[in-house]
């Protein structure tokens, strides 16, 4: 190549990045005032209190602790992370307050609350119990059940028919993620994944026709997120002892498990392919949250983490053999003899089942502009 083709190469790269970065830029003003209210429901992916408002502080609720919260808040919250959720991520590019737990007491309401609640199922509790399974999952808010909750509290959001769906119509639902505790319902039992996949069809169904129950009280702008990828968690990487061809060679991720979260997602796809046409003035957007955990763990020079095997920040070795992943059920994070690494924001996993604050922030950015979303929240103008 001649010095003037070169120099033509790198203009062209040059235009290029500049048109790139003016189209991101242009998105994220566009983020700012998009919504004037947010509605979160989801397990402890997106809890930001309630659980810890219900219960109370405990010696067995290691979230009221720290090192939960250090980054961010400086103090525990609730929240199973170090910092901040996507949920917060997204109020803060969206310009809002972050959400308030529906269960605080006295709280302003008027950018909206979040629902979510760790343990949450999509499925209700006496559908466990007709498994043998109630003593295995926690009964503290399922998917309708946090639904009622969002209508009890909607005198805090609006007072007439007519300011209500002028007030949802502009704000963005998310619901989700919802399916990965009833799935842990029976692999935490030892059933296996045979009995797993038996629930799955009846998960997909209850998100459904919780989207159904949302829509029909106004909800205009929903995201739903699929689950992330089970294998990939040191949680069952320490919990499970499988065949080495059962792991992957690059992730060390277990096949079979992610196998299963992607089947989850494809027929969550499906669903909400099933009802965009069936609401056609409702947008419906499937959140990812698979893609982007695999990628931090293929690629994660991209996101600023450490090249390693799926290892938690926060907790302890146990066993020689899996003392790599960092996740001991005895010593977990905030509990005696576990300790939080140096740099949470160089690692994807926070305590081996929840992520970092700084995934949640790449994730969060994803769905509001792409690639993590099947559409992105906020389209360029």
């Amino acid at each position: 190549m001649g010095k003037r083709e070169a120099l033509v190469a790198i203009a062209v790269v040059a235009v290029f990045l500049a048109a790139s970065a003016g189209k991101v830029d242009a998105a994220k003003a566009a983020a700012k005032g998009k919504y004037r209210a947010l509605f979160n429901f989801g397990d402890s992916l997106a809890d930001v209190g309630n659980l810890l408002i219900a219960n109370g502080v405990s010696d067995n609720l290691t979230t009221a602790r720290l090192p939960y919260g250090q980054t961010y808040f400086g103090k525990p919250t609730g929240r199973c992370s170090d910092g901040r959720l996507v949920i917060d991520h997204l109020a803060q590019e969206f310009g809002l307050s972050l959400l308030p737990p529906s269960k605080a007491n006295h709280s302003d309401f008027k950018h909206g609350a979040n629902f979510a609640i760790t343990g949450a199922t999509a499925l209700d509790t006496p559908y466990f119990e007709a498994r043998g399974l109630g003593a295995v999952v926690w009964n503290s808010g399922a998917l309708m059940t946090q639904i009622q909750w969002f209508r009890d509290l909607k005198p805090s959001f609006c007072n007439s028919t007519k300011e209500c769906k002028e007030f949802y119509a502009n704000s963005l639902f998310v619901v989700g993620e919802f399916g990965g505790n009833d799935y842990n319902a029976p692999l935490f039992a030892g059933k296996g994944l045979t009995e797993a996949y038996k629930f799955m069809p009846d998960v997909i169904q209850g998100i459904s026709d919780g989207i159904e129950e949302l829509i029909a009280e106004g909800a205009v702008d929903l995201i739903v997120p699929g689950v992330m990828p089970t294998g990939c968690f040191p949680v069952y990487l320490n919990m499970l002892d499988m065949p080495a061809h059962e792991y992957g060679s690059r992730s060390g991720c277990i096949r079979q498990y992610n196998t299963f979260s992607w089947v989850h997602n494809a027929h969550l796809k499906r669903a909400l392919e099933k009802l965009r046409p069936k609401y056609p003035n409702v947008r419906i957007i499937y959140g990812d949250y698979y893609t982007p955990v695999v990628q931090f763990i293929l690629q994660p020079e991209k996101f600023g983490f450490y090249m390693q095997l799926p290892r938690a920040c926060c907790g302890s070795p146990g066993s020689v053999a899996k003392a790599v992943y960092n996740f001991n059920l005895t010593a977990k994070c905030g509990e005696p003899g576990a300790t939080a690494c140096a740099h949470p924001s160089t690692h994807w996993s926070w305590d081996g089942i929840h992520l970092t604050e700084a995934a949640y922030g790449h994730i969060a950015r994803g769905w509001l502009y792409g690639p993590f979303a099947d559409q992105p929240i906020v389209q360029s103008p």
